[in-house]
């Protein structure tokens, strides 16, 4: 990986020398992690990740965050139950289901990160997008990923596909650019015109959150 992608530090680190749970990531995915969420460090981050699965992800943040983070994963397996109070919080319910998302932040205080990595379904992952997006904090972080699904039929996507996860991508970047089209109402009226950048990879999406501002220039000249 340090080869590959010209990557070290100490989230390499954390999940190359993993032990216990198991942790399961692409490896393109650790310098993305650390380029977004290395700001959150040491800090007292409310962090919500979608998906538990064998738990090893939610330790690999701990790690990674730190003892002040506030961790929370949500699964629809109730056998993920197993790992709550581990490395964090775990709560069971579904991904699409804006109550049960609005009880999981209340109960977190607010949340200034997500990182979707559950379903990966289409349907899913426009449902907590326009769930959560409302309720992340200014300034903070919304992280999709395996969205190369986005391009599988059998998640509810397909290379010409309405529902393919990135036509919702180009509806927030029309959205980013309202000052320059006649288009004024929001595409994604849940986003609420707070999309200050939208970042695409490989299988990954990052959403910036914070206040649309009118753009302004001007000239100086000494």
């Amino acid at each position: 990986m340090r080869e590959r992608y010209g990557f070290d530090g100490a989230l390499l680190d954390i999940y190359a020398q993993n032990e216990g749970v198991k942790v399961h990531k692409w490896h393109h995915y650790l310098p993305l992690y650390d380029r977004y969420l290395s700001r959150y460090r040491g800090t007292p981050v409310k962090f919500l990740e979608i998906g538990v699965n064998n738990g090893g992800s939610l330790q690999m943040w701990r790690r990674y965050l730190g003892p002040d983070a506030v961790l929370c994963g949500i699964d629809i397996n109730p056998d993920c139950a197993q790992y709550d109070g581990q490395s964090g919080m775990v709560r069971i319910g579904s991904q699409d289901d804006p109550e049960f998302l609005a009880s999981v932040v209340a109960e977190m205080g607010g949340i200034d990160v997500v990182l979707d990595d559950g379903s990966h379904r289409m349907r899913h992952i426009e449902a907590s997008l326009r769930a959560l997006f409302p309720l992340l904090t200014t300034g903070g972080t919304y992280m999709i990923e395996d969205l190369h699904t986005a391009y599988y039929p059998r998640f509810g996507g397909g290379f010409d596909a309405p529902e393919n996860f990135y036509n919702t991508v180009r509806r927030m970047i029309d959205d980013m650019h309202m000052w320059y089209h006649n288009n004024k109402p929001a595409r994604i009226p849940e986003m609420k015109r707070e999309i200050s950048g939208v970042h695409v990879h490989d299988s990954i999406v990052v959403i910036d959150k914070a206040e649309a501002q009118r753009p302004t220039h001007s000239r100086v000249q000494k």
